[in-house]
């Protein structure tokens, strides 16, 4: 199979890519190497399949118009995995129209090249943070969407609305999966896991945002590694049961899915600041703070749609991923 991954050089998209090519799979793989965070970064990850023969790499902007058309032209995807979008919730703050760019110009031009093409599906990276203002526990992809609390969430809930509409207009089958805080070995540098890592190993204080009492539902990359590729194999398809008088959110009579991609096990954030000084065998200094603006308390997922539909669930555990990141942050930066 032939699949475009998008944000290839990116932490879910290089490691997405890996597991793509070592099934036989042939990738083209597009990123902007942009300065958001450290670029080397992005240049070691892709240094690691650049060179693999089923592997083609182009570095461009998925807002750039020409590129994506000559892209979609020139190789043919069978599938897409769009996973490049500007990231982060603190930063969309600060720079919104960086958000409007990638996540919804970008977007767009990657459900074009989709339409015009006879791509099979399209999957595309959606976030927990679209449940925004939602209390009710665990977000459940039938819930109301409709309140996020920053133009981040913003941005996604309106990649899944866009991709409705190509769906329900071109008969695109379109699978959004909402992740929820991927974390493992080559994680991004402006994730609390690489700054907390950082700050203890140099002894210096930590910022523990609403004084660690929030939790998150923190889920290896390995796995949603794994859940990515199962809906890639898996086209949407319509909800022959769909009832417009009482419409479910997260299916629809187009082939149009969301599912929710994560450990379906919420963890304190000072339990998860406490697995990370015994991975690396140092106390962190601390600094507690409110919560800050544009995060939510909590996130927990229910999953119980994708592990029916996909016959999987993710399972590894927070001790065992914990490991593996140190094990890997050690490596690279020491």
């Amino acid at each position: 199979m032939k699949i475009l991954v998008t944000g290839a050089a990116g932490f879910i998209g290089s490691a997405l890519t890996l597991r793509l090519l070592e099934r036989g799979d042939e990738v083209i793989g597009i990123d902007n190497h942009n300065e958001y965070y450290n670029p080397q970064l992005k240049e070691d990850r892709l240094a690691r399949h650049i060179s693999h023969p089923l592997y083609t790499h182009i570095r461009g902007d998925i807002a750039d118009r020409n590129i994506i058309e000559e892209l979609f032209k020139s190789h043919k995807p069978n599938r897409v995995m769009n996973l490049a979008a500007q990231a982060g919730v603190r930063y969309s703050i600060e720079n919104p129209l960086a958000y409007v760019n990638s996540n919804l110009v970008g977007f767009g031009h990657i459900l074009e090249g989709c339409r015009h093409n006879n791509v099979e599906h399209l999957v595309y990276a959606s976030s927990s943070s679209v449940y925004g203002g939602n209390t009710k526990m665990p977000f459940s992809i039938h819930d109301n969407v409709n309140h996020p609390v920053s133009l981040y969430a913003a941005t996604k809930i309106a990649n899944e609305l866009m991709a409705h509409s190509y769906s329900h207009l071109y008969q695109l089958p379109t699978t959004g999966l909402r992740f929820f805080t991927v974390y493992g070995p080559w994680d991004r540098p402006d994730m609390a896991l690489q700054k907390f890592a950082k700050a203890i190993v140099n002894d210096e204080p930590i910022k523990v945002y609403n004084y660690g009492n929030h939790k998150r539902d923190f889920t290896y990359i390995d796995d949603v590694v794994e859940g990515i590729i199962r809906v890639l194999d898996k086209p949407a398809k319509p909800n022959s049961n769909w009832n417009s008088d009482n419409p479910d959110s997260g299916t629809s009579y187009a082939p149009w899915r969301i599912y929710n991609l994560g450990n379906n096990n919420p963890v304190e954030l000072n339990n998860y600041i406490s697995t990370l000084e015994k991975a690396l065998g140092k106390d962190a200094k601390k600094e507690f703070l409110p919560l800050q603006p544009g995060d939510v308390p909590d996130t927990y997922a229910d999953i119980n749609n994708f592990i029916k539909d996909m016959d999987y669930k993710p399972s590894t555990n927070l001790n065992d991923g914990m490991k593996e990141f140190v094990g890997w942050f050690k490596k690279y930066y020491f």
